[in-house]
């Protein structure tokens, strides 16, 4: 075997291992499937022939074919197709693999196969997933970039998703998640005359009045509209009540939360018999969320994750992303990988000094919990190790319970202006990792303290030294379009290092006209001047716009997550059209489209396309009767 094509074995097993699949080399330690390559030679000889990895996950038969030449990745015949000529078998990675997984489909009892043809190296390859069923039928699928979407977690889904094209359990859950938070939606603006502003606190507010119901100190029968003692007191009670059983302290600040809720309990449409429902709003918006919310739990995992999935939804769905309640919300799946970038561990402590939801710190609070050794860590992590700042009353509220909802415990969160704050006594929080998604676009040269540039250096001026600190903002603060935020760059270098930026998906704030950027730092520690940065395009995340739905996960958004991360913490290289690593200045535009260079080495086919759209040019000049263009001057 050629040297190359060992080094291509080993990275290929090295992104089995990192997706925690563990496939057989040149071999099967499964007799069903060793007996099957006994007569598997590509020369069609009938003698032994072996594939570079084969394995079971689960019911699936994954089976990997590898060179170690680009050139060498696939060959079609005349109509397109996978060739399956003998040479072209055992010249190409795909071809080779198609021949392999035919064999095994005619030969053993499996009858979902996934073969693959991989050429190249870490740096610049193709990976091919073609999927072939027992009557040999094969149907190529969309290029990976990891095997992260084929181990025994995500195999399932990639399987309905992609080769199925059904929805999942899942998405079918989310589907009808969406739909009850668009009825109630609708109902909080007919019935109730609500603002948008007031819509989710009468959601948040009844769900915590719901909690009660299992203590026997509520129950939605309890709301007949009496005039006396009205509906909404009596949700307002069963708010109290359950806000202390969660520890909310101090009374100042349980008093702040209740004053959001205090509208509830005394407008007068919410209390009143509304004629179309026979029973208050109020009774009504309360049987909907415990038809919707509590009597389905016992169907599903985790009760906590079904609520706060439906408070998420309803959330998003408010107003449009929650622009109208002066917020832009940051979508779930940027918020867990925001937990990644940090690689997240047991005993930090999470600050967001802008935590509007709390989305961050409930990303956050599950990643530790599922790293927790024990119930005292797990305690530890509820009660201690989550902190917020929120600024607006009605949001603070709004985070409180969406934390309450999640079961945190207690809800380290303060109702303040984060420049209030003295950012040394923010330290003694003693945060390790630092989250937050800034105000956009508020900053000017009367108020520099407001560009989010000013945001992220006073969030790392709050961490402890060597803390990771993680911000999405607009790509535009990392150009330093203004004299002020170039003096804000040049000021976070001299304490604080750059790690990276990430570009992300222009659509990642649908409907909001941001286009936004990660940028990654640590904490105390000034940039060196020969620190070499990472600065990625990842543009192409996997999530695109679903008509009436926004943004959604496709089938390749778990690859190509895990791309990003195998680049971010150096398991793998990648080409610089993906990832630039390079020294910095602080006038530099901290974006890849500012470093990025094109360094791929053309290939016969760049050459014959380029040629193919000279002389397709050429021909529609001559066409119009511009031949002379291509006419050569007389020299005089």
């Amino acid at each position: 075997m050629a040297k190359k094509e060992v080094r291509t074995d080993l990275w290929v097993y090295e992104l089995l291992k990192q997706a925690n699949i563990r496939l057989d080399p040149q071999g099967s330690s499964i007799k069903e499937i060793d007996d099957a390559l006994k007569t598997a030679s590509k020369k069609g000889t009938g003698n032994v022939g072996f594939p570079e990895f084969v394995g079971p996950v689960k019911d699936y038969l994954l089976l990997i074919e590898d060179k170690a030449d680009l050139s060498r990745h696939i060959k079609r015949d005349a109509k397109g197709n996978i060739s399956a000529e003998k040479g072209d078998i055992m010249d190409y990675a795909v071809n080779g693999a198609v021949f392999y997984g035919k064999h095994l489909a005619n030969h053993t009892s499996y009858k979902k196969i996934i073969v693959f043809g991989i050429s190249g190296d870490e740096k610049k390859h193709r990976i091919t997933p073609v999927y072939i069923d027992e009557t040999e039928y094969y149907r190529e699928l969309p290029e990976v970039e990891s095997f992260i979407t084929f181990n025994a977690d995500n195999i399932d889904e990639y399987y309905i998703r992609e080769i199925l094209k059904e929805h999942t359990d899942y998405e079918k859950e989310t589907a009808a998640i969406l739909k009850d938070a668009g009825i109630l939606h609708e109902d909080l603006r007919n019935y109730g005359n609500l603002l948008d502003t007031e819509k989710p606190l009468v959601v948040s507010g009844i769900l915590l009045a719901l909690r009660e119901s299992e203590y026997r100190n509520f129950s939605v029968d309890d709301l007949t509209g009496d005039v006396e003692k009205t509906d909404g007191q009596k949700i307002y009670d069963a708010i109290h009540t359950n806000l202390k059983r969660a520890n909310v302290s101090p009374e100042v600040k349980k008093d702040k939360i209740l004053r959001q809720f205090a509208f509830i309990r005394d407008t007068v449409k919410l209390n009143e018999v509304e004629p179309k429902l026979n029973k208050t709003p109020l009774r009504h918006f309360a049987e909907y969320l415990n038809e919707k919310i509590y009597k389905s739990i016992r169907y599903i995992r985790s009760a906590e994750d079904h609520i706060g999935r439906f408070y998420g939804e309803f959330m998003s769905y408010s107003g449009g992303d929650g622009q109208t309640l002066g917020i832009i919300l940051t979508p779930k799946h940027i918020t867990q990988l925001f937990c990644d970038l940090a690689d997240l561990q047991p005993e930090d402590v999470v600050f967001d000094p802008c935590c509007g939801t709390a989305g961050f710190l409930i990303a956050a609070m599950y990643n530790m919990l599922e790293r927790a050794e024990n119930d005292a860590q797990k305690k530890s992590i509820r009660q201690k190790q989550l902190h917020g700042i929120e600024m607006r009353p009605n949001m603070f509220a709004i985070a409180t319970t969406n934390m309450i909802l999640r079961g945190d415990g207690k809800s380290n969160l303060i109702n303040d202006d984060f420049f209030r704050q003295e950012t040394s006594r923010l330290q003694l929080k003693q945060s390790t990792v630092g989250m937050m998604n800034p105000p956009y676009s508020q900053g000017s040269k009367q108020n520099p303290d407001l560009y989010e540039m000013s945001f992220a250096e006073r969030l790392l001026n709050s961490l402890v030294t060597g803390a990771r600190c993680i911000v999405i903002v607009p790509q535009s603060s990392m150009t330093g379009k203004t004299r002020e935020e170039q003096a804000l760059k040049e000021n976070i270098l001299k304490r604080h290092t750059l790690e990276g930026v990430i570009s992300l998906n222009k659509d990642t704030f649908y409907g909001v006209g941001t286009i936004p950027c990660i940028a990654v730092f640590t904490a105390g520690e000034p940039h060196p001047a020969d620190k070499i940065c990472k600065f990625i395009n990842f543009e192409q995340d996997g999530y695109k716009i679903a008509p009436h739905i926004g943004l959604i996960e496709t089938e390749s958004a778990k690859d190509k997550k895990q791309h990003l991360l195998d680049v971010w913490f150096d398991r793998i290289e990648s080409d610089t059209k993906f990832c630039v690593k390079t020294t910095i200045l602080p006038d530099d535009e901290w974006l890849h489209s500012f470093y990025y260079f094109d360094d791929s080495i053309p290939v016969e086919e760049d050459f014959i396309k380029t040629i193919g759209d000279y002389l397709t040019f050429q021909f529609s000049m001559i066409m119009q009767g511009r031949e002379y263009l291509f006419q050569e001057e007389d020299n005089v």
